[in-house]
């Protein structure tokens, strides 16, 4: 008898390049911002010829203000795309979307809560008093309601972020939300004095950030790639991170010319300081880290907050097939 042995176009593709350094298979990877260090690892997968090692072509394609990058990945007109948290994917359970998470390349939502330095508010305890909570429309619909279940935040002192300083700079008893990698050196630079920087998920918010979104079909149809990009992302950070990223640096640039070095720096110093991408769990199972207790106790969170309503299956939201095995510790310096 002759065993038939069937193998998908993608899967031959990949073996072939990683035998022969040819065939390599053409992946799409939105983003949700223009290019910047908080893409880093996957730039610097590009090129330094991480994804190509395990037999991908990866193109960034750079999101922005007008540009929507999760219709595109349920269009099927890009592969990967790259989720905020986990609020997003539970509340496509709830749509019948059928997208997963694969991998999770922040350990810990960047975002903080800023107050100015000596002014009574240099204590997460203090920040309930503030005169004003300047929080954006999105967060005043996620964690300024989770602050405000956990922490007696008084949701009615809060005003509209635009994503402009000044009201904060000018407002000395004002808290105002930001990324820890972005807004803090906004406020520095325009106002001359670094603000006190409150990490919500070190006070709680659990959710895990800038995941890999893939549509089910490609997790059915294509795990071969998933795995590839899965663990090329996660050597891309390592070596973002420990090693020479000067080339990843510039092709950001290249895609974001209005990103300065100075940025770039401030950006990867607080990813370190704060254990953004590399703490935790991915101490042992490696950068992409997911677990079903930490999903488990956000979802709880959001549902306790009324952020998100219960009995969403949380469980199809994710997988965790790509993720947990230690890929990218070795390079780790």
């Amino acid at each position: 008898m002759t065993r038939i042995l069937t193998i998908s176009a993608a899967a031959f593709a990949i073996a072939a390049a990683s035998a022969t350094g040819a065939l390599a298979v053409p992946v799409t990877f939105g983003t949700n911002w223009l290019a910047q260090a908080e893409h880093g690892g996957y730039y610097q997968a590009v090129v330094d010829g991480t994804y190509a090692a395990c037999g991908l072509e990866v193109t960034i394609q750079q999101g922005g203000p007008q540009v929507a990058g999760r219709p595109l990945l349920l269009a099927g007109k890009i592969d990967f795309y790259m989720g905020g948290n986990m609020q997003q994917a539970f509340d496509a359970v709830a749509q019948n979307i059928p997208l997963r998470v694969v991998a999770a390349s922040f350990q810990k939502e960047p975002q903080v809560m800023m107050s100015h330095p000596g002014e009574g508010l240099d204590k997460w305890e203090d920040l309930p008093n503030a005169d004003q909570y300047i929080v954006g429309d999105e967060g005043a619909q996620s964690f300024l309601l989770w602050m405000a279940t956990e922490y007696g935040f008084d949701v009615s002192k809060r005003v509209p972020y635009t994503f402009n300083p000044a009201p904060f700079i000018a407002n000395k008893k004002s808290i105002q939300q930001g990324y820890v990698t972005s807004e803090p050196y906004a406020v520095e630079k325009e106002g001359g004095f670094m603000p006190n920087q409150f990490l919500l998920a070190d006070y709680g918010y659990d959710t895990y950030s800038t995941t890999i979104e893939a549509m089910q079909d490609t997790i059915d149809n294509r795990p071969e790639v998933v795995q590839c990009f899965v663990d090329g992302s996660a050597k891309g950070w390592y070596n973002y991170l420990y090693g020479d990223n000067k080339a990843a640096n510039e092709a950001i640039k290249k895609d974001n010319p209005d990103i300065t070095d100075e940025q770039i720096a401030f950006t990867i110093s607080q990813l370190k300081k704060f254990g953004i991408v590399d703490s935790g769990d991915t101490e042992k199972l490696g950068i992409g880290a997911m677990t079903d207790a930490r999903m488990q106790s956000f979802y709880d969170k959001m549902v306790k907050a009324k952020v998100l309503p219960a009995g969403i299956d949380i469980k199809k939201s994710y997988t965790l097939d790509f993720v947990n095995k230690g890929v990218g510790l070795d390079l780790k310096k």
